[in-house]
């Protein structure tokens, strides 16, 4: 099942095939790596720390947007800043990486991120803004440039090391989400609770240290023994191609919900009654969930010609659960969080397949998802504004979940689409 994983589809292979090494040097690249001990240690830390930095802020935006006298809309800009600069950090990951080395850009990341959490907490606002676009750009070249790391490094356990890193993903999240209201109590405030992340960052960045330095070696070795090749040709055009852009909308609309539910669930729930602590552990559900469709919705879609009837089955379960947060928000709040949960797990790993699927080689495959990524984060950072706003403005959550069952309709739409048995 390795093609059908997201271990296939990372922009590191365009980086590296823009500047692919000959034999001799992939020999003394090989020689010069990491224990793999500690590069599995390396990938489980660096997945930690792909969304805890932004899982931790939902439970805590009351208290953000209180200390700062922020209003719903400019509340949301913690959420909403991070995913545009996702976006635009992934334009630039794979040249980074083939400048400076993988393990040099990925420990670069984590210093990163450890300095974005730390910025975000200084007392000026401005300081927590620009915290923010530090973190997102941070977790755009994890995003980027971790599976394909998992892809060349254990070419023969990929599948399963890319579930190792999927899992261990939402895991950071669920972790982050459910520790944030107690760290929030045992450390005096929220700026206690969100500078707590930036240790396990810098835990992370520690285990990367030595793996770039050998990493660094075996390229000066390399360099040494052979002289680069020219890259492959480009490919078809994707911008032109009606599927590409089926499956990049289908990413960022999938994308634009989750983080909706990111930056506004636990709010959802507290206007509505239910208890801080309560919520905080309802939305930490709600992530811990999700492993259970990001890993059966590929799985079977790997195994159809035709993932039109099982995107909509997805699309109808995630429409279930807007519906009852809709109606019944505190009442059913656990019902409607394993429904979306499910859901919102299953179509990320739906949108990540079909990027295989519909694509002929690795490399276009490579290009489809670094158009995917790009795009798709720059839609989805339109979705925690616009609903902060509209929640603001109307000041009820009616209208604002509502909207979201208008993503269902054109999730729907671009699954039927996205979901046929078709090429790029």
């Amino acid at each position: 099942m390795s093609e059908t994983r997201p271990d296939t589809l990372d922009p590191l292979i365009d980086a590296e095939a823009d500047l692919a090494p000959a034999p001799a040097v992939a020999a003394a690249r090989r020689t010069l790596r990491a224990h793999p001990a500690l590069l599995m240690a390396g990938i489980v830390l660096a997945s930690l720390n792909m969304r805890a930095a932004l899982a931790g802020v939902s439970p805590l935006m009351g208290e953000i947007g209180d200390h700062f006298h922020l209003a719903a809309a400019a509340s949301s800009l913690v959420t909403t800043i991070p995913l545009i600069f996702m976006g635009l950090g992934s334009i630039a990951a794979p040249k980074l990486a083939r400048r400076w080395g993988t393990e040099a850009v990925l420990c670069g990341a984590l210093l990163l991120l450890c300095g974005g959490i730390l910025l975000r907490v200084a007392p000026p606002v401005v300081a927590l803004f620009a915290g923010c676009a530090l973190v997102g750009t941070a977790i755009a070249l994890l995003n980027v440039l971790m599976p394909g790391l998992v892809k060349r490094d254990f070419p023969d356990r990929a599948a399963s090391m890319t579930a190792l890193y999927s899992t261990t993903l939402i895991l950071g999240a669920t972790g982050s989400a459910a520790l944030s209201v107690p760290l929030e109590d045992a450390l005096g405030g929220w700026r206690g609770s969100l500078a707590s992340w930036a240790l396990l960052a810098a835990v992370a960045a520690v285990v990367w240290i030595p793996q770039a330095v050998i990493a660094r070696r075996g390229t000066r070795h390399g360099r040494a023994a052979a002289t680069p090749v020219p890259a492959a040709q480009s490919g078809p055009k994707l911008t032109r191609s009606p599927i590409a852009w089926q499956v990049t909308l289908m990413m960022g609309t999938q994308s634009l919900v989750a983080y909706v539910c990111i930056a506004w669930m636990p709010t959802v729930f507290t206007d509505h009654g239910m208890s801080k602590s309560e919520a905080g552990m309802v939305y930490a559900f709600y992530t811990l969930v999700q492993m259970a469709g990001s890993f059966v919705v590929p799985m079977v879609a790997g195994r159809l010609r035709d993932q039109r009837a099982l995107g909509a089955g997805v699309v109808v379960l995630m429409a279930a659960g807007v519906t009852g947060l809709l109606t019944a928000p505190v009442e059913g709040a656990w019902v409607w969080a394993t429904l979306m949960g499910v859901a919102q797990g299953g179509l990320l790993g739906l949108a990540l397949t079909l990027m295989v699927l519909r694509t002929r080689d690795a490399h276009t495959a490579s290009r489809l998802s670094g158009m995917a990524q790009t795009w798709g984060y720059l839609l989805a950072s339109v979705g925690p504004f616009a609903i902060g706003a509209v929640h603001q403005a109307t000041d009820s959550w009616t209208l604002p979940i509502a909207l979201l069952l208008v993503a269902c309709a054109a999730l729907l739409l671009l699954a039927m689409g996205a979901g046929r048995d078709r090429k790029i």
